[in-house]
Formats: structure tokens, C-alpha cells, sequence
């Protein structure tokens, strides 16, 4: 069950228009699809920068102080809530394609993870996210790797696709508007619903 409700959240938030995708698909409309794709391939390998990064301060958080790593995760459901909110609460669901400049598929590439790796809010959403669905009883590391793994996994297909479809996605339409907006508030509502479902169980347990 924490497995499936995991996946879901997941897939939600993969699908869901944002920064991320807007940039990939700049960047294909920039230097082609061999530059869109080489973006993809840099932001996944940044994320997963941040996967190892949180996976092993997890684990040596948990180590010092089951207190501290129970309390993180009571945090990490409340910002659940506080993402699930300001998605619903957004008013433009696909960010703004930003104008750059052809620059190669090797510098995309090395761009990419740059951009990934710095970005503060991955490294909060993972802190957060994925704590959730792990079993302190077991080995720490494995889990959250496997877990985080997926998400960049699941981010990169989407971005992927994106670049594959760029000219789709760099028209305007009203009907695509209206399916981004309801893709974004159904992950809004997946998110609040799950931080409350995780913070609930545990207040029980």
C-alpha cells in the first residue's frame, strides 16, 4: 500500500507542467532535439546527485537520533501538504518556455546537471518525500536510493517525451491549457491527501 501510494505520487508529480519540463523543451526548441535530449540526461543525473545526497544524510540522521529522523518525517508530511497546496492554488499550470541560446549538446548536458544540482527545492522535496515510504527497521540507504532512483527515472521519461513533442507543447491551446490545469490540481489534491493520510497514521501508531 505505502509502495502504490508512493508510485502514484510519483507519477503525479512527473506529469505534472513545470519548470523542469519548460526548460528541456526550451532547450530543444533552442539547438534541436540532440540538445533537448542531452538536457534530459543532465537534470537526471543532478537529481540523482540529490538522491544519493539525501540518502545517505538520511541515514546517518536516523543513526544519531530515531527522535530526530520521526520528527523530519512529520515535517516532510507537512510540506507534502504545503506542495499539494500551492499546486492547487496555481494559476499558471505550465511555466513560461524561457528564450535561450543554441550552445551544443555537450554543454546542455553539463548545464543540466549544473541547474539540477543546485536547485534547493529538489533537495527539499526529496528530504521530505521520500522518508515517507521507508522502513527505518531496514537498511536505510538501499531504500531510499531504489525510491529516489524512480522519481528521477520517472521525471527523465517525462521530460523525454516532452522534447519529442516539443512543437506540441511550444503551441497554445486552450485545450491543452485546461488538461495541464487539471493534471496540476489532481496533483495538488494527491499531495495534500497523501501528507495528511502519512501524518494521521503516524499520530495513530
Amino acid at each position: 500500500m505505502s509502495f502504490l501510494a508512493f508510485l502514484l505520487a510519483a507519477v503525479l508529480l512527473a506529469v505534472t507542467p513545470g519548470p523542469g519540463i519548460a526548460y528541456v523543451v526550451a532547450r530543444t526548441a533552442a539547438g534541436g532535439r540532440s540538445e533537448g535530449l542531452a538536457s534530459c540526461l543532465g537534470t537526471g543525473l543532478g537529481g540523482m546527485l540529490h538522491v544519493l545526497a539525501a540518502a545517505f544524510g538520511l541515514s546517518v540522521l536516523i543513526a544519531q537520533s530515531a527522535v530526530a529522523f520521526t520528527l523530519l518525517k512529520y515535517l516532510g508530511a507537512a510540506y507534502l501538504v504545503y506542495l499539494g497546496i500551492r499546486l492547487w492554488l496555481r494559476r499558471e499550470p505550465a511555466a513560461a518556455v524561457e528564450a535561450v541560446t543554441p550552445q551544443g549538446a555537450r554543454r546542455a548536458l553539463v548545464e543540466g546537471i549544473v541547474v539540477e544540482a543546485l536547485n534547493v527545492k529538489t533537495a527539499l522535496f526529496f528530504l521530505a518525500f521520500l522518508p515517507q515510504f521507508v522502513d527505518p527497521g531496514a537498511a536505510l540507504v538501499p531504500q531510499l536510493v531504489l525510491l529516489g532512483s524512480l522519481c528521477v527515472a520517472l521525471n527523465t521519461s517525462v521530460d523525454v517525451v516532452a522534447v519529442f513533442a516539443a512543437h506540441r507543447l511550444l503551441s497554445s491551446g486552450a485545450a491543452r491549457v485546461a488538461r495541464a490545469r487539471m493534471m496540476t490540481r489532481m496533483s495538488g489534491a494527491t499531495m495534500m491527501g497523501l501528507g495528511a493520510f502519512l501524518a494521521l497514521t503516524r499520530r495513530e501508531a
